[in-house]
């Protein structure tokens, strides 16, 4: 594998990885108003479950695509399929971030997020235990203010906005890696290129291959010359002219 490919096998998997983190990130916090607000027997708006789901498919998407880059990065089908992916998951992180636009206010006074409408010191008006209660009350889960609340859809507004234009660097990432990789496979491992290297290496044309003779041996397959009238008049030798009649 040539330094080309192998660099930029690190680089996308570099991306993926950070794909990944920002899926888990939003995952996680997402994942934690469904439970506050399931918990607490509040109404879960159909947009907290959209983002819940786009995350957690990014999440898993970037973690496979992190696994199968180290193993089948440049491969023809799976670039072409990953790209597809990528595109899709770009516009799923532009639905997130059209869905978590409310992170873009000032989280002081009244603000609006997924746990309710209301004054950043309030809570949601939910009911049962605000505390982790196991076994005091209704629900095991804390029951944040509005303003934490606020502060948490701000970070997943952001980290959507990110995520965008990782899967598009990633996007664009997987068209060289596909030609490194053809270009391996179709030189193959050879002296020309070092047994590892895809790529041959390209003399200028003011450059000439030392390793290559510029002619061939001129003597190598010739006959001798034919004795000339005076030569055969002062006793012509084969031997003297390279003829050796043993072979004949």
């Amino acid at each position: 594998m040539g330094l080309g490919s192998v660099v930029l096998r690190i680089l996308a998997e570099g991306i993926r990885v950070l794909q990944f983190l920002a899926g888990a990130v939003m995952l996680g916090i997402f994942s934690y108003f469904l439970a506050v607000l399931t918990n607490h027997h509040l109404p879960v708006a159909t947009w907290i479950r959209a983002v819940e789901g786009l995350s957690g498919a990014a999440t898993l998407y970037a973690l496979l695509g992190s696994l199968l880059t180290l193993c089948l990065g440049g491969v023809m089908f799976f670039g072409m399929l990953a790209m597809v992916l990528d595109i899709c998951f770009i516009g799923g992180m532009i639905a997130i971030a059209i869905l978590t636009r409310d992170g873009t206010q000032t989280c002081s006074g009244t603000v609006n997020t997924p746990l309710g409408t209301g004054s950043t010191d309030s809570k949601a008006a939910g009911y049962g235990d605000n505390g982790f209660g196991f076994g005091s009350g209704e629900s095991v889960t804390y029951m944040p203010n509005l303003g934490l609340a606020c502060r948490l859809e701000k970070t997943v507004f952001a980290v959507s906005i990110i995520s965008i234009f990782l899967f598009i660097v990633s996007f664009f990432l997987t068209v060289p890696m596909v030609r490194s990789h053809r270009r391996e496979k179709r030189f193959g491992p050879s002296p020309a290129n070092g047994y590892t290297s895809g790529s041959t290496r390209r003399l200028g044309f003011w450059r000439r291959n030392k390793n290559t003779a510029p002619y061939p041996d001129a003597t190598a397959d010739t006959l001798p010359a034919n004795p000339t009238p005076g030569e055969v008049e002062n006793g012509y030798k084969p031997e003297a002219n390279g003829y050796n009649s043993a072979r004949f």
